[in-house]
């Protein structure tokens, strides 16, 4: 059965069926298809083109529709659909698509599909949240390196480095929660592109599939995925945040750190060498954050020249958009137990925050404090680095008489800071690394992460 076909003398070549045809993909859609079919049908009672018997015949044959065989003979989820209730309901499924085009039909299911799957993401995005805060909450006084340039940088805490993942995740679960604002707005009533033709009351059926308004332009209509794009972008950029997050710990976890340790069913052998341990989990992570990359790309590119206003590029919208939110979805389940999984090793961690001259910048924020030009204080202790360097002398082996010898600008009291955990108590602005500053953080996190679930 086709939706069309009245003005041909014959029917579709099977090459063009085999590519053109979009059954395999898109019945994914069936669900959404079938509830906003029985809320059009609502709709074409109340405006006098069904009886309420039609309706009820309708509604219910509908309801017993059952999921697309693998080989079921039919253009797409929409054929497919109809056929079906033409064989359950009789010639009244005749007029199932008064008024209405498979082009809002699509707009509106692939807008109901999504929202519910971006519900879906954002309560996997909340729950890995949660797993970053309570590792965060047995770290809060454990001294690690921080990094810039790859190089160790400056002491920071566990915690304070599992909360600027919860920052970033935090945002992804903002932007997530705009770009379904914008999906959810109800297409049905828009025609083809120029309207309905029939009083369908928009506003009623969008409230009766729960969206939050209707669209304001049946062209728009027809050619918009600006909506597909929002949510692929957010997509991107929550994958990007995943594959940071795993190429962090896989590094922290390689014997040259050994900072983490991962557990073993994240984790995978070698078929070779019996000692191995590798972090297959976080490099799959990082893998596909390139396939979320490649939808939205992929849908850009089908975009970018088109017309007003619906165009069979647009087709192919829903194969990168259903393979990123699968790989977004799934790698969201799979970074949560990573880190439900991955303890710390916190020696190590501490030693190379201690071997590093990390404490240089405490160093010269200590002597501006005591009154010497910042920028002098910066050269005063890049020449005690130097020279400690020279002499293969870590931190901890200045004792404030050396330190003091080495240039009287430098106070015995300053030699505390040589140890990674003096100097992060300074840093208590809100922001900061401080334990007590991290302490406060995570008592926020925890509450703005509730009040992301309400």
């Amino acid at each position: 059965m086709k939706l069309w076909g009245g003005r041909f003398e014959s029917g579709p070549s099977e090459v063009f069926q085999r590519y053109s045809w979009s059954l395999h993909f898109d019945s994914r859609l069936f669900r959404v298809d079938v509830l906003g079919s029985i809320a059009y049908a609502r709709a074409l009672t109340r405006v006098g083109i069904l009886n309420d018997d039609e309706c009820s015949t309708l509604c219910e044959a509908l309801a017993s529709i059952p999921e697309p065989p693998p080989d079921a003979p039919d253009e797409d989820i929409h054929t497919y659909v109809i056929r079906m209730l033409k064989e359950k309901a009789g010639g009244v499924a005749d007029k199932m698509h008064t008024g209405r085009s498979r082009n809002e039909q699509v707009s509106l299911d692939v807008r109901f599909w999504l929202r519910e799957e971006i519900d879906r993401t954002r309560g996997l995005l909340r729950a890995l949240m949660s797993d970053l805060l309570n590792f965060a909450g047995k770290h809060v006084d454990t001294v690690v390196a921080g990094y810039t340039h790859m190089r160790r940088a400056q002491p920071v805490t566990w915690a304070h480095y599992l909360l600027a993942y919860f920052e970033a995740f935090a945002r992804d679960h903002e932007r997530f929660t705009q770009a379904r604002a914008r999906v959810n707005r109800m297409p049905l009533g828009s025609g083809a592109l120029a309207g309905s033709g029939f009083p369908i009351d928009r506003e009623e059926l969008a409230a009766e599939l729960g969206f939050q308004g209707v669209t304001n332009n049946s062209m728009d209509v027809s050619a918009d995925r600006d909506f597909l794009l929002d949510y692929l972008s957010s997509a991107s950029t929550c994958m990007l945040h995943l594959s940071r997050l795993a190429e962090d710990w896989i590094l922290y976890s390689s014997d040259e750190f050994g900072w983490l340790q991962l557990g073993d069913g994240v984790t995978s052998g070698s078929s070779l060498m019996p000692q191995k341990k590798n972090p297959d989990s976080l490099e799959l992570i990082r893998g596909k954050c390139g396939r979320v990359f490649a939808s939205y790309t992929s849908l850009m590119m089908t975009m970018k020249g088109l017309p007003m206003t619906y165009n069979r590029d647009m087709q192919e919208d829903k194969e990168p958009l259903f393979d990123a939110v699968d790989q977004l979805n799934l790698s969201l389940e799979m970074a949560a137990v990573v880190v439900q999984t991955t303890k710390l090793n916190p020696e190590p961690a501490l030693q190379a925050a201690e071997e590093g001259w990390l404490v240089a910048t405490d160093l010269a924020e200590a002597l501006s404090r005591s009154g010497v030009p910042f920028h002098q204080a910066h050269q005063l202790v890049g020449s005690l680095v130097l020279e400690s360097v020279r002499d293969n002398k870590k931190p901890s082996e200045w004792t404030a008489e050396a330190l003091t010898a080495f240039d009287r600008r430098f106070k015995p009291e300053m030699a505390a800071l040589m140890n990674p955990a003096e100097g992060m108590k300074t840093r208590t602005s809100k922001g900061g690394t401080a334990p007590s500053t991290v302490r406060n953080a995570l008592a926020e996190a925890r509450q703005r992460l509730e009040s992301m679930s309400s």
